[in-house]
């Protein structure tokens, strides 16, 4: 397939309010558990009640669920859950890197655009940095992916005036810069249209009555049987591609695009715990972008399969999303839940063969 690779740039600069500069082009005008047998079976018990909680995941099933689990992020797996769901559409070419705050995303989502290119959807809730981007403009596949958050806000530079509709008749708080102007900000030192910067704190206080995080099938615990050892992963698109490779020291997938180590602005490497290959339909949607170019239609329901990479291993898995509401399940052979390593979890939305 044919790569594109392009330079990105580095530094940190003063930024500027969000009407100082060019519009995005692709966006609208103007512009993420007595006795030793007691004892000893009292103790065996909580053991394989622990586990079982740890496997299960973090919300409670309709059998119930421990407090710790009810807690803990359904995301991440962490402590810290958060209080309303942020999604962010976040550039991804060349001069929008490094990106701003994106290390801090619970989830991470990356897809194909137009002419093969990638674009990522982060979505936040246990943290909210203070900024975050360059944003980009959002795409009809972002709506049913976002259906499992319940309402979430999604911050985005615009859209196609003709999806305008159908985003505004979605099930989002929609933050764009019209509607929250002074939640945006232009970087002086960036080329338009990569330069437009997210005020998440700002955006969070304006979207207080955006969904709560909630289950949306992810499970998180231990390490299961199996899987093959493996150091590196690469996901490949028509013009970019993301490498993954393992890093024992660290405990965590080291990213990188197009061939680059990738990094945040002044926040080190991208590293998630988990990382997800979810092959999944693409097809041609009913936009085009300014050049011409069919937009991609990423199809986040149905069934397919997928490989998880934790713990620097790779699993063969199977994941099943039954309805757009509906969150997403990934199994193993026999059908049991495949837990996720704690922490960020990065999934590469791929299209299939």
């Amino acid at each position: 397939m044919a790569q594109r690779a392009e330079p990105g740039q580095s530094g940190q600069s003063g930024r500027r309010g969000a009407g100082q500069a060019g519009a995005d082009p692709d966006g609208p005008p103007g512009a993420p558990y007595a006795s030793r047998r007691t004892v000893l079976g009292t103790a065996l018990a909580a053991v394989t009640l622990a586990t079982a909680g740890a496997v299960t995941g973090c919300a409670p099933s309709a059998g119930g669920g421990s407090t710790a689990d009810q807690d803990r992020s359904p995301f991440t797996g962490g402590g810290e859950k958060g209080d309303h769901v942020l999604a962010v559409k976040i550039d991804n070419v060349g001069p929008a890197r490094p990106q701003t705050g994106l290390d801090q995303a619970d989830l991470v989502y990356t897809e194909e655009v137009e002419a093969g290119l990638s674009r990522i959807l982060a979505v936040f809730a246990s943290r909210v940095p203070a900024t975050l981007g360059p944003v980009r403009s959002a795409r009809e596949s972002d709506l049913e992916l976002l259906r499992q958050f319940g309402r979430p806000a999604l911050a985005f530079s615009g859209v196609q005036s003709k999806l305008m509709p159908t985003l505004e008749a979605a099930s989002l708080r929609l933050i764009p810069p019209g509607k929250l102007p002074e939640g945006y900000e232009r970087d002086p030192a960036r080329p338009a249209p990569h330069n437009l910067y997210l005020r998440a704190r700002t955006a969070m206080d304006a979207a207080k009555d955006a969904a709560a995080p909630r289950d949306i099938g992810f499970r998180f615990g231990p390490a299961p049987e199996g899987g093959r050892r493996v150091g590196e992963h690469t996901v490949r698109y028509p013009a970019a591609r993301f490498t993954f490779n393992w890093s024992a020291g660290r405990r965590r997938w080291l990213v990188s695009m197009d061939g680059a180590p990738a990094h945040t602005r002044g926040d080190g490497r991208l590293a998630p715990a988990t990382v997800v290959i979810q092959y999944v339909t693409a097809r041609a949607s009913r936009f085009r972008d300014s050049a011409g170019s069919v937009t991609p239609y990423t199809e986040t329901v149905g069934q397919g399969r997928a490989l998880v990479l934790r713990d620097g291993k790779e699993y063969r898995a199977r994941w099943s999303r039954p309805a757009a509401d509906a969150g997403t399940t990934f199994t193993d052979s026999d059908g049991n839940r495949l837990p996720f390593a704690r922490g960020q979890v990065w999934t590469a939305l791929v299209p299939k063969d």
